[in-house]
């Protein structure tokens, strides 16, 4: 834990660098973070967008490299199915499949397979929030209550504190994962919203981050008020539509839908057993509703970098990208977070890390049978999504892989020896790729097991 003064220079330098940026239209109206005014944002002018052509010139990342990296992780049958995204400056570099959608019936994964995207869907309630902000619908400092009459903490005065920005950034003064378990146990959501009103309490609102997915998933009954518009609907037609993502969806019926989905995996005694979806999750839609294809993701990567002003302009983007709480537990767990990373916060849904220096735009997600992860690295305008349907920790380790190549860091390996290429293979690929390696590639070659 932070002391006090820790804590009041984390939330001044929080307000310092708000306030030196745009943060929307002119609709938008001032905004409180941690109970410090800020002063109303100006409109947001051409000036205020980052100039693309500035940034540093990119080490090239070697993509049939990373494809076969990606193949050998589910070679073999290590894990069922993996799908894997590339952008950089706001063009695809790949975005393909590998192995299976199903152990058992073997039918190969491919650039519109679509996978759950859990946690992740957290990056879709934060931006469609910050586009009805920039509408001048919402405000990030509107109150819950205004649009939640009902909603009720233990603390006095608690519940009436509660703003947008806090729900998108965790800092509703619950403890961590509040009533998970009871998600899990098939409680309906809205009981355990009532049930907020008797939740132990860690903080006041907007004073410290405790990750949350019943509380989070608020925000879709904000939208829904706000709107007249179901939470779904208003992100489908404001972001999956014009964005071209045109596999995405939301639910159990959104992914069952599907022309062709991932079906997650466990692990049992012979290997990965193909299982039906969980519905759970799926109720808190804000939070973990969203299903998508990789090729959606590409399309996901390539706006949140910046090059779809058109729906989603800069300002917006440095408003979402920015750090409102710090999130130390982020620092620990997995060898890469050790090793690279120096600080961690949680902005608008988005987690936001310092990577050996480097800031790095990130979320992930886990339910039953799924894993994703996408990070953005900003200062050398580079995106890379990864899907799969298992919960094998393995595939993990080629987001920081490709990071690392990307910024010419030596010294970490976060993958097998098997997965990581050879010389001979290094070598092999260096030159034009082969086998039609790219983003043109969308069928992947089965590896049923």
């Amino acid at each position: 834990m932070m002391d006090r003064t820790g804590r009041r220079a984390w939330r001044l330098g929080l307000v310092a660098t708000l306030l030196s940026v745009a943060v929307g239209s002119a609709a938008q109206s001032a905004m409180t973070w941690n109970g410090t005014a800020a002063s109303a944002p100006m409109a947001a002018t051409a000036s205020d967008a980052p100039s693309l052509a500035a940034r540093p010139l990119v080490p090239a990342v070697n993509i049939a490299e990373v494809e076969a990296m990606a193949q050998q992780l589910v070679a073999n049958g290590r894990i069922p199915g993996l799908a894997v995204a590339i952008v950089q400056d706001g063009r695809v570099l790949s975005a393909r499949g590998y192995g299976v959608t199903d152990a058992h019936a073997g039918s190969p994964v491919d650039a519109h397979t679509v996978f759950r995207l859990a946690s992740l869907s957290k990056s879709f309630a934060g931006t469609v929030t910050g586009i009805l902000v920039n509408d001048g619908v919402l405000r990030w400092d509107s109150h819950l209550v205004d649009y939640v009459p009902d909603f009720k903490l233990s603390r006095p005065g608690a519940a009436e504190q509660v703003t947008v920005a806090d729900l998108l950034s965790h800092r509703v003064g619950l403890t961590r994962n509040a009533y998970d378990r009871d998600l899990e146990a098939n409680a309906d959501v809205r009981s355990l919203t009532l049930r907020m009103a008797n939740a132990p309490m860690t903080c006041a609102p907007g004073e410290c981050y405790a990750y949350q997915n019943v509380a989070f998933s608020l925000i879709g009954d904000i939208v829904f008020a706000a709107t007249g518009q179901f939470y779904s609907e208003t992100v489908a037609r404001r972001i999956f539509k014009p964005l071209g993502m045109h596999d995405a969806s939301y639910g159990l019926e959104g992914l069952e839908a599907s022309a062709r989905w991932a079906r997650p995996h466990v692990r049992g005694r012979g290997g990965w057993v193909p299982v039906s979806p969980k519905p759970n999750y799926y109720r808190v839609a804000p939070a973990a509703g969203v299903n998508a294809s990789i090729s959606d993701m590409a399309q996901w990567l390539i706006a949140q970098s910046g090059h779809r002003p058109d729906v989603l302009p800069a300002p917006l983007l440095a408003t979402l990208h920015t750090p409102l709480v710090q999130t130390p537990s982020e620092l620990r767990g997995s060898g890469w977070r050790r090793a690279r990373l120096s600080s961690a916060g949680y902005a608008l849904g988005w987690r936001v890390f310092d990577y050996a220096g480097h800031q790095v735009v990130f979320h992930g997600g886990a339910v039953q049978g799924y894993r994703t992860a996408m990070a953005m690295l900003p200062d050398r305008d580079l995106g890379i999504a990864i899907l799969w349907n298992s919960e094998s920790a393995l595939p993990s380790g080629l987001l920081p892989t490709v990071l690392d190549r990307a910024l010419g860091i030596s010294g970490g390996q976060w993958l097998d020896e098997d997965v990581l290429p050879d010389e001979s293979t290094q070598t092999l690929y260096a030159g034009k790729p082969a086998n039609g390696a790219g983003a043109d590639a969308s069928a992947a070659q089965a590896s049923p097991f």
